[in-house]
């Protein structure tokens, strides 16, 4: 299972990426947590000591790895687009509770046309995690639509776009699924976040087709109250994270 969480930012996709990764732990598969958001917190939902958090500089941080994995340097222009990166996930992931995290951040000045060192060095970590035929990988997103624009994680077998029950959820969904496409990905589905009851539901239904509705997760202050604490949901929430079961479920199914 290769999966790319994704939506705009406060919807709760780091929530539902963790809890899902724990999950997954939980059956004793071997799961990779890849965090591509620049405001990486994906470590502290999946409950990593904060002193172990401390010591994590992201891969696109790494100067002289991409340096030397490149060939790009102060002096030098010219740089490999293919690099070696096969050791990268087990070498530089901390792992606890059963998952292995991996931090990646992302190129800050990136665009659709960016081909710099750090952008083809993370580009090619995605790519390679997309074949790790073994490990589910689970990939943490950056908020909004530029990682699809530079094509960063094309290799994923679905996205999942976690929404609020509003407007702009709606579109964020509509424009991640028409940017996938273009990105030859063509399952998209929808996880609704911070649903408080039926006519919030019924809203969601009205607007996602059904075969891309993977389930509903309840506004929860549990999961408010995890986060205060510096925990992870799947430690403080058995509601939170009984729902996620059951959208885990749909995802096996349909793998």
């Amino acid at each position: 299972m290769k999966i790319a969480i994704t939506g705009k930012g406060g919807v709760g996709k780091t929530t539902f990426a963790a809890t899902l990764a724990r999950l997954y732990a939980e059956e004793g598969c071997t799961v990779l947590a890849a965090d591509v958001d620049p405001d990486a917190n994906l470590g502290l939902a999946l409950g990593f000591p904060e002193e172990v958090l401390d010591s994590i500089v992201p891969i696109s941080k790494m100067r002289k790895l991409i340096e030397e994995r490149t060939g790009a340097g102060p002096g030098n222009a010219m740089y490999t687009l293919n690099p070696k990166v096969d050791d990268i996930p087990d070498t530089y992931s901390k792992s606890y509770n059963g998952v292995k995290l991996l931090t990646l951040g992302t190129v800050e000045t990136g665009g659709g046309g960016c081909v710099c060192p750090e952008h083809v060095m993370l580009k090619r970590i995605l790519s390679y995690l997309s074949l790790r035929s073994k490990d589910v990988v689970i990939m943490d997103m950056e908020a909004g639509l530029e990682h699809l624009g530079r094509g960063t994680c094309e290799g994923m077998e679905q996205f999942v776009v976690v929404i609020e029950p509003g407007a702009r959820s709606i579109q964020t969904y509509k424009n991640v699924k028409r940017l996938a496409h273009d990105l030859g990905i063509q399952t998209v589905r929808v996880v609704a976040n911070k649903v408080r009851g039926t006519e919030d539901e019924e809203f969601i239904r009205s607007k996602i087709p059904a075969e891309d509705l993977l389930g509903f997760i309840h506004y929860n202050p549990e999961v408010i109250d995890a986060d205060r604490q510096g925990k992870s949901p799947y430690d403080v929430s058995e509601s939170a994270k009984e729902e996620i079961r059951k959208i885990k479920e749909i995802l096996d199914q349909s793998n």
